[in-house]
Formats: C-alpha cells, sequence, structure tokens
C-alpha cells in the first residue's frame, strides 16, 4: 500500500511536470514558426494544460478503468469551482464585478449540459466524441473570431504573450522540453492510474470515487496555484477565466478525444449523484458572472466548507 501511495504521488508529479514542460516546448515552438499568438493561446495552451487529465483518461480507459476516466473530468470540474475559486476567495477576496465572461460562462453551462446528456445516453463512444469535439471548435472558433472584430473595431485585446513565451528560448531547449514532455506524461498517467486502481482495491472504494477525489484534486493543483496567485495580484479575471476553460476542455476535449480510444462506461452513481453537484457547482457561479457579485472570503468560505462536504459524503 505505502508503494503504491508513493508512486501515485510520483506519477501526478511527473504529469504536473511534463505537462508544464510540453506547454512550455510546445508555445515557443509554435511561435517560432510564426503561428500568432492569439492561435497559440486558444489551442496550444488550453490544450497542453489538459494534457495531464487527458493521458490519465486515455491510460484509464486502455486499462480497463473508465471509472478513473470519468471521475476525473467530473470530480476536477467540481473541484475547480468550489475549491479552486472557494480557497483564493476564503485567502485574498476575488474582485469578480469588475469581469465580464458572461459569454465563456454561457459556453461552460452549455458544454455541462451536452456532457450530461451524453452520460445519460451512454456509454460515451465516438460518436458523442465527435459531437463534443465539434462543439469545441465552435467555441474555440467564436472566441478567435470576436477578438479578431475587437482588433478590427480598434478595442483593446490582450496582448499578452502565451503562457511559457520565451522569444530567446534556444532551439535545443525547445525540443528538450518537448522531448521531456510527451516522455514523461504517458509514463506519469501510467503510474498514476495503476497505482490508483490498487488503492482503490484496497481501500474497498471504487475507481470512480478515486478518480473524483484523489486523482480530481491533484489534477486541479495547477489551476489552485495559478488562481491564489491571481487573487493575490487582484486578477479576478485570470481566475475565473482559467476555471471556466478548464472545465470546457475537461468537459469537451477530453472526454472527447478519449472516447476513440475505447467506448467509456458511467457509473450509476456518477449518473445520480456527481454529474449534478458538477452542474449545481457551475451554476454556483451565477450571481458573480451575471449580477456583478464580489467573491469575498465569506464566500470561499462557504465554497470550501461545500467541496469537503461533497468529499465526506463519498467517502464516508
Amino acid at each position: 500500500m505505502t508503494t503504491a501511495l508513493l508512486l501515485t504521488a510520483a506519477g501526478l508529479v511527473l504529469l504536473l511536470i511534463a505537462g508544464d514542460a510540453l506547454v512550455k516546448g510546445a508555445v515557443n515552438f509554435a511561435l517560432r514558426l510564426g503561428i500568432p499568438a492569439l492561435i497559440v493561446s486558444l489551442t496550444i495552451v488550453a490544450f497542453g494544460t489538459s494534457a495531464p487529465e487527458l493521458l490519465i483518461a486515455v491510460e484509464a480507459i486502455i486499462d480497463g478503468a473508465p471509472g478513473i476516466a470519468m471521475g476525473n473530468v467530473v470530480g476536477s470540474n467540481t473541484a475547480n469551482v468550489l475549491l479552486v475559486l472557494g480557497v483564493p476567495a476564503l485567502l485574498a477576496g476575488l474582485h469578480t464585478a469588475g469581469c465580464d465572461t458572461r459569454k465563456s460562462f454561457v459556453y461552460m453551462i452549455l458544454a455541462t449540459a451536452l456532457f450530461i446528456a451524453g452520460a445519460f445516453f451512454g456509454p460515451i463512444t465516438w460518436v458523442h466524441g465527435l459531437v463534443f469535439l465539434a462543439a469545441l471548435f465552435a467555441i474555440l472558433a467564436d472566441q478567435f473570431f470576436d477578438a479578431k472584430r475587437a482588433r478590427a473595431a480598434g478595442q483593446v485585446v490582450d496582448e499578452d504573450e502565451p503562457e511559457g513565451a520565451d522569444p530567446d528560448m534556444a532551439w535545443w531547449k525547445i525540443s528538450a522540453f518537448l522531448l521531456f514532455g510527451l516522455i514523461g506524461l504517458p509514463l506519469g498517467a501510467s503510474l498514476l492510474v495503476e497505482n490508483s486502481v490498487i488503492i482503490a482495491r484496497s481501500f474497498g472504494v471504487s475507481e470512480t470515487v478515486i478518480g473524483l477525489t484523489l486523482i480530481a484534486i491533484g489534477t486541479s493543483l495547477p489551476e489552485l496555484a495559478t488562481t491564489v496567485a491571481a487573487a493575490y495580484r487582484k486578477q479576478a479575471d485570470v481566475a475565473i477565466g482559467n476555471v471556466i476553460g478548464s472545465n470546457m476542455f475537461n468537459l469537451l476535449a477530453i472526454i472527447g478525444i478519449t472516447s476513440f480510444i475505447g467506448p467509456i462506461e458511467v457509473d450509476q452513481g456518477v449518473l445520480k449523484f456527481d454529474l449534478w453537484v458538477m452542474a449545481a457547482a457551475s451554476l454556483v457561479l451565477v450571481p458573480f458572472v451575471f449580477f456583478k457579485w464580489n467573491m469575498m472570503r465569506g464566500t470561499g468560505a462557504i465554497l470550501t466548507a461545500l467541496y469537503v462536504s461533497y468529499l465526506v459524503m463519498l467517502l464516508v
């Protein structure tokens, strides 16, 4: 058991480090080829930061543990709202009143509804995957054309370089980041999934519960670090935008791509409870997105307490 726990932790750490390396390598490779920063941000950065979750889902299907794939996505989305926004709000407060994330939030809710519908018509197969990926492509295309229209109208558009960009990075360093990411991601995923299954069986819990808890929290750590830093820098738009974007990619890209590896069975417990917790957590953001409420310390305490309560219900 101790060995399995250590190997699970090692797999998670390797996944997170390799995922970061892959993003840095891919971003700078794309920029060196002359691909515009906006496209890099909407595609390479977004997909790259979701790479750990994707590799976990793929490895889970290959290893015959679909509960981990489904649990990780559903659990991550719940954690992203209640924990990843709750903790920064508790620590420093998030001034969300000045953020305009309405359109992105509506897309996230539509993605959530589409995903839940797909789950109830499961198992999720490549047919569902095509629909999910088509929806994601439509969202990315709309975001891209929105940015182009804003530029053409002379509006201020965020021209910051994508995460991980370094104009002076040498080609050998770019290659090293890419190589480490491409090797480390599947190795980390394999360690994490295989040993998580061992832990689940040892404690007599389902693989789905392990996906909803241990793996979901682990893969949400990068988002948590980003939102905590954003809260202290008074960048609430970065914090809430990070969560909305991550949730959309989890539902549409990760499950969409994984469905081509093999069918994804949906546990009855997920259908009856966890999907609705995920949906309710998403809807918690309505007053902060549409009614310009600030997410202050009291709100953060409530969100964090709700997440802890959810974990207790799963594990007890």
